[in-house]
């Protein structure tokens, strides 16, 4: 038996979830969770659910049988495999403790994602991606050949058929257009504070204001540099005993954690955009499953 899953979202309207589960029972399928949310202040309603085809319904079968309630409701719907798995690429420049978290989550399977490829602006971690056996590109980026640059990254995106891009603090600006036309399908990772620090050594400005707490937020990109769509978020505490090199090294555990969990909610459908927000349900049972221990 497969185990599927159903995203829907839709001006909310009395019956959605009578359709839903009805529509499922006459398919021969057993809902096994579901989470839903009513946005009082938008009127929309969101929702997924995890179910098994115990009468070995395909995909096709599923999405063409649900058009007519998908149709009189206006949803946004979508069936899909969990047990699937996404092609990523995933983006890097110098700094590679994402990038080997990642790495190392993909070979154990604890995230579902296929990398197909890797690309940076340095060959710093060349070797590291080969050993891998996954394609590493490097594609350098400057003032004079940005346009020509995205190019060739969107190319690979579309070679390899990626359906996600991770930027696993990859230190360059995508432009609007880009931005644009890969919507919902690009993750970014930075670090955090309060108060905020921007430009150089932010970890270092941290430090010498004292600060108590170090976080960091993953989200969606959008043109608004480092303002699009919260996925996750988490923070760790510090105090005036750390150095201004603890910091760094503590923000780098926080931001390879933070940046897995939202490719996990991802990869599993449980993120909803609503506006410039997010509705994020929680994992479904028996998602954080490694294939191997290590």
């Amino acid at each position: 038996m497969t185990k599927f899953a159903l995203r829907v979202q839709c001006k909310s309207k009395r019956g959605i979830v009578a359709a839903i589960s009805g529509f499922l029972a006459n398919q021969e399928c057993n809902i096994t969770d579901s989470a839903q949310f009513d946005d009082s202040s938008t009127g929309y309603f969101f929702m997924r659910t995890g179910f098994i085809s115990e009468g070995g319904r395909s995909l096709s079968e599923l999405t063409s049988g649900f058009r007519p309630i998908a149709v009189e409701f206006g949803m946004q719907a979508e069936f899909f495999n969990e047990t699937s798995k996404r092609k990523v690429v995933l983006m890097v420049s110098r700094f590679g403790h994402c990038l080997n978290d990642l790495l190392y989550r993909w070979r154990i399977g604890a995230l579902p994602i296929d990398v197909v490829a890797v690309i940076s602006n340095h060959m710093d971690y060349q070797k590291l991606v080969v050993n891998h056996d996954i394609p590493f590109h490097c594609i350098k980026v400057t003032k004079a050949n940005k346009p020509q640059a995205e190019a060739e990254i969107m190319h690979v995106v579309e070679d390899t058929g990626a359906e996600l891009v991770v930027l696993a603090r990859y230190m360059q600006i995508l432009s609007d257009e880009m931005c644009q036309k890969m919507s919902g399908r690009i993750i970014n990772i930075h670090h955090s504070f309060l108060p905020s620090f921007k430009g150089a050594n932010p970890y270092k400005q941290a430090y010498e204001r004292g600060v108590k707490l170090i976080g960091a937020t993953s989200h969606y990109v959008t043109g608004d540099l480092d303002e699009g769509p919260i996925i996750e978020q988490d923070i760790i505490r510090v105090t005036h005993a750390q150095s201004s090199d603890d910091y760094v090294s503590l923000g780098r555990d926080v931001e390879a954690q933070v940046l897995a969990r939202a490719i996990h909610a991802h990869i599993h459908g449980r993120v909803f955009i609503n506006g410039n927000k997010t509705v994020v349900f929680p994992a479904s049972p028996g998602s954080h499953t490694s294939e191997h221990m290590g």
